[in-house]
């Protein structure tokens, strides 16, 4: 990965809901938002909320909304639902909600899950976007691929001090006209 994380610019935390789509997990059992939820705080960040909601599109979608208008969420993280099954409908539900798509997200997020899983990688949809000023990420639902996703390509982009530009430095402009 080219980049870097410049000693010169200050750290800004930012404020992250975390959800969880699955109909079998619970708090205890949910590996993947527990290791998010771990991964973010330990870099600084802020865990705003942490949800687990049933594969259910308008659940799923009314969930995502409600964080998008709370002004004490900066980003949403969902794992889960962005697989090729009847089931997996977490993409259905969230890309209408953006308001633009972060394409880059899917083309690095499959770069870096083609390392790890070969080329398994190609049943995610795993996508991204902007959202009434709030970004928003969708991750397969393993912790693996929630490691993958993390560690390589988000926290990156959500780390003020990475050059040679990140997202964070864009959120004052998001609502630009």
């Amino acid at each position: 990965m080219s980049g870097s994380t410049g000693e010169t610019r200050d750290f800004k935390p930012v404020r992250i809901a975390v959800l969880t789509v699955s109909d079998t997990r619970t708090l205890e059992t949910d590996t993947s938002g527990a290791t998010l939820a771990e991964r973010l705080q330990a870099d600084g960040h802020h865990l705003a909320d942490r949800r687990i909601v049933p594969d259910d599109a308008v659940t799923i979608g009314r969930t995502v909304q409600g964080w998008i208008e709370d002004e004490s969420v900066d980003v949403v993280i969902t794992t889960g639902g962005t697989g090729l099954t009847g089931r997996d409908v977490t993409v259905e539900a969230v890309t209408p909600l953006f308001d633009k798509t972060i394409d880059g997200f899917s083309v690095i997020f499959h770069q870096v899950s083609y390392q790890s899983v070969g080329l398994s990688t190609m049943q995610s949809r795993a996508c991204a976007g902007l959202a009434g000023g709030t970004f928003v990420f969708c991750l397969p639902g393993s912790r693996g691929a929630v490691k993958d996703g993390w560690d390589e390509v988000i926290r990156h982009q959500l780390d003020s001090r990475y050059r040679p530009c990140n997202l964070v430095e864009l959120m004052p402009r998001l609502s630009e006209r």
